[in-house]
């Protein structure tokens, strides 16, 4: 994969690294989950697939995260929806496609209600829409809504996992599955039955919230979280290479 990393300058100075290789469209772009990057392997691999099969793609690190600038601590989903849509707008043409894990996945929603017809689908992996409501107890929400941080364990690494007032509030402002989601594009969402963070449940309720008719869910029995074993990986790509092209 191309390790060249550029930067898009926000307004304020924020300086939001992205890699973009160009090719056919419609664009692929991934949309991390909360506190990863786009070093991860789901983001590597779809990279190397559009390299490979000659077709644009973009990965970015929002705000806070991997090589961009700022402090995670001020991040939220309006922040960091705004980022996507602004490089975006600088950095690609045509139709997009975009592809959202975990909490990219609730992202990926807010980011095509505000590109609107530049959005071709959607690739929903783990999605976890309005998780600010079911994934805390109420103890926990009346705690973020006083103001105070709260940490988690985090299974995937050595330091606890926090939630901060400002995103937990911003996020309640964006909660999306109680009502329909003015999307009609093609969606596909992927999700393990095996997901000990978020609830495959949760892929149902939002592919019944979807406008669109054109919604598809894949259910993995064994699936977790991640889902970037090399099979999971491979459904990802094969879903990818099916999207339908833009009318």
């Amino acid at each position: 994969m191309s390790r060249t990393i550029s930067h898009y300058t926000m307004p304020d100075g924020r300086r939001i690294a992205y890699r973009m290789v160009e090719g056919a469209g419609p664009a692929l772009v991934f949309l991390p989950g909360y506190m990863s990057d786009m070093a991860g392997s789901k983001a590597s691999a779809l990279f190397d697939w559009a390299e490979e099969h000659g077709r644009a793609c973009m990965l970015l690190d929002y705000s806070g995260c991997g090589e961009s600038s700022g402090d995670f601590a001020d991040g939220t989903l309006s922040r960091w929806r705004d980022e996507v849509v602004a490089l975006v707008e600088a950095r690609v043409t045509g139709p997009v496609v975009l592809v959202g894990s975990s909490m990219g996945g609730w992202l990926m929603l807010l980011v095509a209600e505000a590109l609107g017809n530049r959005v071709a689908g959607l690739v929903g992996i783990a999605a976890a829409p309005d998780f600010s409501d079911w994934g805390f107890d109420a103890a926990q929400k009346a705690r973020l809504a006083a103001g105070e941080t709260i940490h988690e364990d985090n299974p995937y690494g050595p330091e606890p996992t926090p939630t901060h007032a400002r995103f937990w509030q911003d996020a309640e402002t964006h909660r999306v599955l109680d009502g329909t989601i003015a999307i009609d594009c093609p969606v596909h969402l992927i999700h393990g039955q095996r997901d000990a963070d978020v609830p495959w449940e949760i892929s149902l309720r939002l592919a019944e919230a979807l406008r669109s008719d054109a919604v598809k869910v894949t259910l993995v029995k064994d699936g977790d979280h991640r889902l970037s074993q090399t099979r999971d990986i491979a459904l990802l790509l094969r879903i990818l290479a099916a999207m339908p092209e833009p009318a």
